[in-house]
C-alpha cells in the first residue's frame, strides 16, 4: 500500500477531516496531494502527521524504506546557510555520508553556494588567492540551477586579477548582459551607471555599443567623441542616431552637418 493511501485510511480511522489533520502547519492542498500520491511529505511533515494520527512513522513507510542518515545534518546545514555562515556550512558538510539518494544533490548545491559566498567575501577583502582557489572548482553537471550559478561564478572570476587566473580558465563573455543592463540604465536616464557597464565590455565596436556609448558621451557633453561613435551606429540605428548627431554637430558649431541630420529626421 502506498504511503498516501496509508495516510488517508489512518485519517479516516481517526475520524479526522483533512483540515483537522492539517492544523496550522500543513496546507490542505498539500495533504490532498500526498494522499493522492502526487507529492511526498518531508520527514518533518510525516513526523507531524504521524503524531496527530497516533501512529509511528514506520507505519507509513514501506518496509524497505530507509531514512537518510544525513537528515539532521542537512537541517543544520540549511539553517547555517540561511544565517549566512558559508564557512560553517562547508565544515558541517564534511561529516556528510555518501552516497545518499535523498540529499546528494541538495548537499552539492549548499556546497556550491557556500563557496561562491566565500569567494565573494574574499574578493571584497582583496584575498585573491583564496578566492581563486574557491572559484577553481567546477560545478557538477547535475547541480540545481547550474546555469545561473555558473554565471555567478564567471562574474566573480572576472573580478580576479589576471595573475590569479589559471591558464585553462576560459570565461564566457558578459557583453550581452552588460549591454542589456546599460540599455535599461539609459532608459532610466541613469547615464553614469550605463557608462560604467559599457566600459566593462570586451567588444566595443558593435553598432549597439556605439549607439549606447554615444548617448552616454552626449550626457557628458563630450560631443566630438559622441559624434564619432554615433557615426558608426548610424547605418543600423538611423532614427535613434539622427537627433543625437544633429545635437552633437550643433554643439560643435558644424552647422552644415547639423542641418544634414536635421533633414534626415523629416
Amino acid at each position: 500500500m502506498e504511503l498516501g493511501e496509508k495516510l488517508r485510511l489512518a485519517r479516516i480511522e481517526a475520524n479526522l477531516t483533512q483540515s483537522a489533520l492539517c492544523g496550522d502547519t500543513i496546507t490542505r492542498n498539500m495533504l490532498s496531494q500526498i494522499e493522492h500520491g502526487t507529492a511526498r511529505p518531508s520527514m518533518a511533515t510525516l513526523k507531524i502527521l504521524a503524531a496527530r494520527l497516533g501512529k509511528p512513522m514506520s507505519y507509513f513507510l514501506e518496509e524497505d524504506a530507509l531514512l537518510s542518515p544525513n537528515c539532521q545534518l542537512m537541517e543544520q546545514a540549511r539553517a547555517l546557510h540561511d544565517a549566512k555562515q558559508p564557512q560553517a556550512v562547508l565544515e558541517i558538510l564534511k561529516d556528510y555520508r555518501e552516497p545518499d539518494t535523498v540529499y546528494d544533490r541538495e548537499k552539492a548545491l549548499l556546497q556550491c553556494l557556500a563557496r561562491l559566498d566565500l569567494a565573494q567575501d574574499a574578493l571584497a577583502q582583496q584575498r585573491c588567492p583564496y578566492a581563486a582557489e574557491l572559484l577553481s572548482q567546477e560545478l557538477p553537471e547535475s547541480l540545481y540551477c547550474r546555469e545561473l550559478l555558473d554565471r555567478r561564478r564567471s562574474f566573480l572570476m572576472a573580478q580576479l586579477p589576471q595573475r590569479h587566473r589559471k591558464a585553462e580558465q576560459v570565461l564566457p563573455s558578459l557583453d550581452d548582459e552588460l549591454i542589456l543592463r546599460a540599455s535599461l540604465a539609459i532608459n532610466r536616464r541613469d547615464f553614469p551607471r550605463a557608462g560604467a557597464l559599457l566600459e566593462a565590455m570586451e567588444e566595443t565596436s558593435s553598432p549597439r555599443y556605439c549607439l549606447l556609448m554615444g548617448q552616454v558621451l552626449v550626457s557628458r557633453k563630450d560631443y566630438a567623441a559622441a559624434a564619432k561613435l554615433l557615426g558608426h551606429a548610424e547605418g543600423d540605428f538611423p532614427e535613434q542616431t539622427a537627433p543625437l548627431l544633429e545635437l552633437c554637430y550643433r554643439e560643435l558649431e558644424d552647422f552644415k552637418m547639423a542641418y544634414h541630420y536635421a533633414c534626415k529626421q523629416k
